[in-house]
């Protein structure tokens, strides 16, 4: 008997994605949902998700990761409306460039927090639903800053080894419960707050860093790839996506031009 998609559709896929008030996470919220995926976009700050909330199939939950009384709030909200087959965590950040000899305690502990512990936080929520549903995914945005060390980078250096570390213990662990782990380093990404926010707000310096760059990434470069990442046949498998401008050919190595 031939079955007809119109009567069977495919099944809705959801997605949760950490991080989604800016920037990569607001991009690939918006990149799903217009694929037709339901997304559940979590962010620290509720005002930041006021403009997600208006786009059909996205539905915003303020949430902190590195809080696991929060997360377990999360879960059993996303429970309820039906789980998800996809995780995405995206949230994280850099604070400071200071040298390891000058390096603030309180920048690192944050990084750690949330880099690291912030996305071990909601992995471990998630992961029984995610080996109940037999085909699930979970995709970590860590950074090229994880596999070469550059200086005035040690803290965020630290933290996202940590984070690709985790991301690959994970792959090995999860592989008999089929789900696929995926890791998408980004180099050099353009986006509204992550520069500023490390440097302490000072725009003016943050823009300094894109300056003679041709064609720097943007979020939703980034977004791009974590969705076709994401809806490739369940069995591929994209262990390691390092994605730069042409402009990077390596973390050391930037062409700016005028």
């Amino acid at each position: 008997m031939i079955h007809d998609a119109a009567t069977h559709p495919a099944p809705t896929r959801r997605a949760l994605v950490t991080g989604a008030s800016s920037g990569i996470g607001a991009a690939t919220a918006q990149r799903l949902t217009s694929e037709g995926w339901q997304v559940f976009a979590l962010a620290r700050r509720a005002e930041k998700l006021e403009h997600l909330a208006e786009q059909e199939g996205i539905i915003p939950l303020v949430c902190d990761v590195t809080d696991q009384q929060q997360v377990a709030s999360v879960l059993e909200q996303i429970t309820e409306a039906g789980g998800i087959d996809t995780l995405i965590n995206n949230a994280g950040g850099a604070l400071g460039v200071d040298p390891v000899a000058d390096g603030r305690s309180d920048d690192w502990s944050w990084m750690f927090r949330v880099n690291v512990l912030g996305t071990l936080h909601v992995t471990q929520a998630f992961l029984p639903m995610l080996r109940a549903h037999g085909e699930a995914t979970v995709l970590n945005l860590t950074s090229t800053a994880a596999q070469v060390a550059y200086e005035g980078g040690a803290g965020y250096n630290a933290t996202k080894s940590g984070q690709h570390m985790l991301t690959g213990a994970l792959r090995l662990e999860e592989a008999e419960h089929n789900i696929r782990v995926i890791e998408v380093l980004p180099g050099l990404v353009k986006t509204e707050e992550f520069t500023t926010k490390r440097l302490g707000g000072d725009a003016a310096a943050a823009q300094k860093l894109y300056e003679g760059v041709d064609k720097p990434l943007l979020a939703e470069d980034v977004a791009e790839v974590i969705a076709q990442a994401v809806t490739l046949p369940h069995h591929i498998n994209l262990d390691q996506v390092v994605v730069r401008p042409v402009a990077q050919a390596a973390q050391h190595k930037l062409i700016r031009r005028g």
